[in-house]
């Protein structure tokens, strides 16, 4: 099987300006990504899908490829995450180019190391009724016994678990945004989600997630940073 990694960083972050391209820990973000994905050693290419020169010139100089510019369809506020994927594919099959399996990396996935993505891919394999594969968190805190604030007041999301201890509730998980790898086939299908019944989960290590998405997050992101340089370099 050939896969492809598949970086998707438009040019135009509303949060956090040029937030893809931001020097972390003095190397545009993207490109520790890039690095990561390079590493992995299970990619036929890693391709960075932008709609901006100057990321695509800096993606290309970290060692990705950017064979096509990403169109204007693609890279507005409103445009999906699986809208791209096709789009790439679609790109690259207008190339006689074709890929069993994709991995989407997030631009700011910074934390996520090498052996993690390997983890997805080898699950993928494994399971050959799965279409994709995607890194989830356990929840800190039971999400059965979550509060709500209605009219200034707290309410249990759920009511029927205020007498519930945690330790009898089932475990729960969320999304944890960072990458996930799908069969190229499964894009075929308009219908398709990622979150859908052939999805299967690899529960990641809360040290190699972080959503950066405020200069407080980033600033996390920074310090669980230099907590995994560390324990990788032990």
């Amino acid at each position: 099987m050939t896969n492809l990694a598949i970086i998707p960083a438009r040019g135009g972050s509303k949060r956090i300006p040029r937030k893809n391209i931001r020097a972390f820990h003095g190397t545009p973000i993207v490109c520790h990504v890039i690095r990561t994905a390079r590493e992995c050693g299970v990619f036929a290419e890693v391709m960075v899908s932008t709609d901006d020169e100057e990321i695509a010139g800096i993606a290309r100089d970290c060692g990705a490829s950017v064979p096509f510019m990403r169109s204007a369809a693609t890279a507005g506020d409103n445009a999906t995450t699986l809208e791209v994927l096709r789009e790439v594919v679609a790109g690259y099959r207008d190339a006689a180019q074709a890929f069993d399996a994709l991995c989407c990396v997030y631009p700011t996935a910074v934390l996520t190391q090498p052996a993690t993505l390997r983890s997805g891919w080898d699950l993928l394999q494994q399971n050959s009724e799965a279409a994709c594969v995607l890194g989830v968190v356990p929840f800190g805190h039971p999400a059965q016994r979550a509060l709500v604030v209605r009219n200034g007041r707290l309410h249990m999301l759920l009511p029927q678990h205020v007498h519930s201890r945690t330790q009898d509730l089932e475990r729960t998980y969320h999304d944890a945004g960072q990458w996930y790898w799908l069969r190229t086939d499964a894009l075929r299908d308009p219908g398709f989600r990622i979150l859908g019944p052939t999805a299967v989960p690899v529960v990641l290590d809360a040290r190699e997630v972080q959503d950066i998405d405020t200069e407080q997050d980033w600033a996390l992101a920074e310090a669980k940073y230099q907590l995994l340089q560390g324990r990788t370099s032990r």
